[in-house]
């Protein structure tokens, strides 16, 4: 059974930070920082829908003004996601460029920006196209229990950690995964296609058996007489953490956020001989980066953000967390 999600990370583990998280059966991916990511075609960056910031560090934000430049003239909204001040410094960056062309575009890009004030309290603002990219509907929002966004079948949590400044940790988590038997819909006549979209979207609500989606031709099925064509698992979880300091605080939050996933995305930048570097550059060495793995009882561990100075050396990198990721 294929797995929906494909998650993998956006450069090489020397490189600006970032997770692309592609759905495999919709036009839709979700991103995990934004510095470069040239790497990513743009017909990958269209089909993005969500955008987590964990920290507005260059090489963690940079990429979005050239996403920006690929979605103007798009009639699409994307939503984005970051620590306290993040709206400020979207809207910053907006306010950086001149817009006085903009009424020339027949569609509506916009940008719905969330951000995370303190545990539970959350703020959120809109920029639209067609107002010239002014801040709009600026509010006060709660968040329960780090959650960014819910939606069937799906769900994205963040944990406000330390480095330095308030950085985010985040975990991706299906809440149920669904399946499709395509010799079952064959055996009805049925054809794949974007109306199984509709069905998936049915079972992840808890539809009854008397509802009716569109088929195929839209014509309407009942979906008990669809139910022997669906296969329903437990989901996938993804964890993705980075640029945060070696501390208590910080390694209760990650445990309990990552806990159970099927991969930890997490930095490794230094070996644990230069342990008082990395505290004194509030990030984690490659041990410590195992140890959370592991004690938050994740299934892998894949580790990114190396050094620079680490060239030629990423096997001693990813030795050291296995080590600490098993025990050993």
């Amino acid at each position: 059974m294929r797995r929906a999600l494909h998650p993998y990370l956006v450069n090489d583990p020397f490189g600006d930070p970032g997770l692309f998280v592609d759905f495999l059966f919709e036009r839709r991916a979700l991103l995990f920082d934004i510095g470069d990511i040239c790497a990513l075609p743009p017909r990958k960056l269209l089909r993005v829908s969500d955008i987590f910031v964990s920290h507005c560090h260059m090489d963690h934000f940079m990429g979005l003004d050239w996403f920006l430049r690929i979605c103007l003239g798009r009639e699409r909204a994307v939503r984005l996601y970051g620590p306290p001040g993040f709206i400020d410094r979207v809207e910053a960056k907006l306010a950086a460029y001149t817009w006085n062309l903009l009424y020339r575009y027949e569609n509506d890009f916009g940008l719905e920006v969330t951000e995370l004030l303190a545990p539970g309290q959350a703020r959120r603002a809109r920029f639209h196209v067609r107002q010239g990219f002014r801040r709009e509907q600026d509010e006060p929002l709660k968040i329960e229990n780090g959650l960014f966004l819910a939606e069937p079948g799906l769900r994205v949590r963040c944990a406000l950690l330390d480095h330095g400044t308030p950085c985010l940790g985040f975990a991706l988590e299906e809440t149920r995964h669904v399946n499709i038997w395509k010799t079952r819909l064959a055996e009805r006549g049925l054809p794949v296609g974007p109306w199984l979209q509709g069905l998936k979207r049915a079972v992840l609500v808890g539809a009854g058996d008397d509802e009716a989606i569109a088929g195929p031709a839209g014509e309407p099925i009942l979906l008990r007489d669809l139910r022997d064509c669906v296969q329903v698992t437990p989901g996938m979880k993804l964890a993705y953490v980075t640029d945060v300091v070696f501390s208590a605080a910080n390694a209760a939050a990650i445990v309990e956020l990552a806990r159970g996933a099927d991969t930890l995305f997490i930095e490794s930048i230094f070996l644990d001989e230069a342990a008082e570097r990395a505290a004194d550059k509030r990030h984690l060495t490659a041990g410590q980066a195992g140890c959370l793995a592991r004690a938050a009882g994740v299934k892998a561990v894949e580790p990114f953000h190396f050094s620079p100075i680490y060239r030629g050396r990423e096997a001693e990198l990813r030795a050291e967390l296995e080590r600490a990721f098993r025990g050993i």
